[in-house]
């Protein structure tokens, strides 16, 4: 299976499980009297339109290089992570001002039933986060990693709806905006969370320095390659699931530009074969000095 088809397949997972945990979520927060569950079922509602943007974003990422676009359309997956963090700051939005709302209206606790609800939640979002966040590193995609992290907020705020409502029913009449609290406290981790995700979607859009364990790697590989002395410079840009590379090989100063241009061929076909994440890799020769 590619990195495409797994990152593709584990975006289907995450829609059909928050599709199915919205509508869970919003009839058992209705009839349980819990805004917190509400406000988990906005949150998975959100969901389910990031992750649409994320399937979208990797399909489109994953379409090959043309006229216009030479390296390929790699840069439109940070950029899709950046609306999945859109999404997310909205739903924090919404659930801090419909929990500061409610903590200042009475209204009634939320039933025993929920828990079990919620006990069920936690466990499949963690389930899901660990899924998705596997694939996420084994196919390089800022987007699904975005996702992931949309399960483990989702876990998160369900756990705190189960203190919340258990605060509630423990201690009764006077504590039911403890449920409430417990949605606002969940805003403030999606707001929190939401900047974990964007920073280094905007590192990979600003090409910043971020790959040292991959350079070391492509430095180790093109040490092996006969006739390469030594590597220079070595730039990294990340596009999509791929990793565009611009290394400086030096050899010997005696070869002819013939030799030299066979020679980063062998390097460059080298790289790709060793490290399969590797995108265009452009070799600069060096004469060596000595």
């Amino acid at each position: 299976m590619s990195k495409e088809q797994q990152a593709v397949e584990a975006t289907y997972f995450s829609l059909i499980g928050n599709t199915c945990l919205a509508i869970i979520k919003g009839l058992a927060g209705f009839f349980g009297n819990s805004y917190a569950l509400i406000a988990d079922a906005i949150e998975s509602t959100t969901d389910i339109f990031a992750s649409f943007l994320v399937l979208f974003g990797i399909k489109y990422s994953n379409r090959p290089a043309d006229e216009n676009h030479p390296y390929g359309h790699g840069r439109a997956e940070p950029l899709i992570t950046f609306l999945v963090v859109g999404f997310l700051i909205t739903s924090a939005t919404i659930i801090a001002y419909e929990s500061i709302a409610n903590i200042q209206q009475p209204h009634e606790l939320p039933k025993s039933w929920t828990l079990f609800i919620l006990g069920a939640i936690i466990l499949w979002k963690e389930y899901s986060f660990q899924l998705v966040i596997k694939r996420s590193i084994e196919t390089n995609s800022s987007s699904l990693k975005a996702d992931a992290w949309h399960h483990r907020s989702d876990a998160i705020t369900s756990v705190a709806a189960f203190i919340g409502i258990t605060i509630a029913l423990v201690l009764g009449k006077g504590y039911e905006s403890a449920d409430d609290w417990a949605a606002l406290f969940a805003s403030c981790f999606i707001f929190y969370n939401s900047y974990l995700i964007f920073r280094p979607a905007l590192g990979e859009i600003m090409d910043e320095h971020l790959y040292d364990d991959l350079i070391e790697h492509i430095r180790v590989v093109a040490s092996q390659v006969e006739g390469i002395i030594d590597t220079e410079k070595c730039f990294i840009r990340k596009s999509g699931m791929k990793y565009h590379v611009d290394l400086h090989a030096i050899v010997s100063a005696e070869i002819s530009v013939k030799e030299g241009h066979q020679l980063a061929h062998i390097l460059k076909d080298t790289l790709r074969k060793e490290i399969p994440e590797l995108g265009h890799v452009l070799i600069h020769i060096e004469p060596d000095d000595e």
